[in-house]
């Protein structure tokens, strides 16, 4: 159900009980700033889920709250993962849903990195 970015952050949502490691993960990449990892439901031949370590609900409040370092740090990792797994050429799209009209579900921000394969038109 997509949810209201407005909102305060809630502490039990899934991906906050994944960075406290009371949900497991597959650890793709970890640093002070963001945890990858597998999507449990993948839409890509390759599609990786981009957390920051902070509590922000959406794109909308960490580009509001977060500090300039955890900015910065949060955007290098993704670029980290993206190169690491080769996807700079041929390409690969980042997609942050935020509200109920950009389809978000969880209420910790995040971002879905797709590639491995051509991902075709953003919307049809």
């Amino acid at each position: 159900m997509p949810i209201d970015p407005t909102l305060p952050y809630d502490d039990d949502n899934i991906f906050a009980k994944i960075l406290r490691g009371e949900i497991p993960s597959t650890r793709i990449y970890e640093d002070e700033w963001a945890y990858a990892f597998p999507d449990i439901n993948p839409q890509a031949k390759l599609h990786i889920l981009v957390i920051p370590k902070g509590k922000y609900v959406s794109w909308d409040d960490f580009s509001a709250r977060a500090s300039a370092e955890e900015i910065a740090g949060f955007v290098r990792a993704v670029g980290h993962i993206a190169r690491e797994h080769g996807l700079v050429e041929p390409g690969y799209r980042l997609l942050a849903n935020v509200g109920a009209h950009g389809g978000q579900e969880v209420p910790h921000l995040h971002v879905h990195l797709f590639g491995g394969q051509p991902l075709g038109r953003m919307i049809a």
